[in-house]
């Protein structure tokens, strides 16, 4: 029987070393070329043993660009992907990934938004999700993932991402005053329906609140409690915006689109209307004019706006009695639990003043001190 002396040709592919055998020179280069060939394709490279960060910009160059994702949406997967999975799990093979090592990455987001904790858990279903069907894993380590504690209900600020497409959908949207108003007033969406022209004093930079639309009857009532009559004064970003479509004195400033003043129901579907402007501004997808992947977090409502104010006067350094008159609290305890969050921002600017005081006092000591001794 004849022998073959085999050769052998080595090469590199992402870090990995590969071999390819032929009885010829020839023959081992021909297939040192098809098996090139076939990792650049994915179909030799792919296996158990492939890293999360190999996988990760397969799944995205194979299942995610080819369906139609549009850049936003790109960029969301690779923003979460990028800045929480890979410095974690991205050097290690699919096979090793566990549950719970998905979990920990979760937790650490506990106390954010909503939103970004639930799109970070997304990623990683479809991730984990697509190699357990694809059959290079034997188990899908993220099926059961449970989010953290995280901020969710009207009663949270908004988050930078999510002001920044607020504010672009409201230059193109017939809500956006409407949002941008209480997004810069802090006003409640009852006190927005009854809000007249005559109200919005420009020669005093002031919005004047005085009533609003009850909750549940649709009357127009005088506030609760005192502290609900206040004056506002304009923010700067939203006066020209509010002179731009002054109206007659006593119209409403906000109306229906057939000038008829607001309704619960009309907020709601106001506000229904503009996050759908929202989504499609995020890029997210549709399908036959029906949004099936929304990127707006679902949590999101006309309150978190408010809130938003709040805690940007706490951001800005106004004392807490000044930021419960302008919110129209009767008990400064509620503008507490607001001013509370946590903001790491704010912590540390606050920290900084402490900071410089205690050098000016120290400053102080000393002058003292060389004056005794003069």
């Amino acid at each position: 029987m004849k022998k073959y002396n085999y050769v052998r040709k080595t090469f590199s592919w992402e870090g990995k070393r590969y071999t390819a055998y032929g009885k010829t020179e020839m023959e081992a280069l021909q297939k040192m070329v098809e098996l090139k060939e076939a990792l650049k394709r994915g179909e030799k490279a792919i296996n158990d043993k492939t890293t999360v960060d190999r996988w990760f910009r397969e799944w995205i160059e194979v299942y995610k660009k080819p369906s139609g994702i549009t850049e936003k949406s790109l960029d969301m997967y690779m923003q979460k992907y990028n800045g929480y999975i890979k410095p974690v799990l991205g050097s290690l093979p699919l096979k090793d990934i566990k549950e719970i090592q998905l979990q920990k990455i979760l937790n650490e987001e506990a106390g954010k938004s909503y939103s970004h904790v639930s799109k970070l858990r997304m990623v990683m279903r479809e991730l984990f999700s697509k190699a357990r069907k694809s059959r290079l894993i034997v188990y899908d380590p993220s099926e059961d993932l449970q989010l953290p504690a995280v901020m969710k209900g009207s009663n949270r600020s908004i988050t930078e991402e999510e002001r920044q497409h607020i504010q672009a959908t409201a230059q193109i949207h017939r809500a956006g005053l409407w949002v941008l108003t209480i997004l810069y007033t802090g006003l409640r969406p009852g006190e927005t329906a009854t809000l007249l022209w005559k109200d919005i004093d420009f020669d005093k930079d002031e919005i004047h609140v005085y009533k609003a639309l009850e909750s549940g009857t649709g009357a127009i009532k005088g506030p609760k409690t005192q502290a609900g009559n206040r004056d506002i004064p304009i923010h700067s970003a939203l006066r020209g915006k509010l002179l731009a479509a002054r109206g007659d004195p006593f119209a409403y400033v906000f109306t229906k689109v057939n000038g008829k003043p607001l309704t619960a129901d009309a907020m709601q579907q106001l506000w229904k209307s503009f996050v759908r402007a929202m989504n499609l501004e995020m890029g997210a997808t549709v399908y036959r004019n029906k949004i099936v992947q929304p990127l707006v977090a679902d949590d999101l409502t006309p309150y978190c706006l408010r809130h938003t104010f709040c805690t940007d006067l706490q951001r800005a350094g106004v004392p807490i009695n000044v930021a419960k008159e302008l919110m129209g609290h009767s008990n400064i305890a509620v503008t507490a639990n607001i001013y509370t969050h946590r903001d790491g921002k704010t912590l540390h600017h606050n920290i900084q003043k402490l900071s410089d005081w205690e050098a000016s006092q120290c400053d102080k000591t000393s002058g003292k001190k060389e004056k005794k001794m003069i």
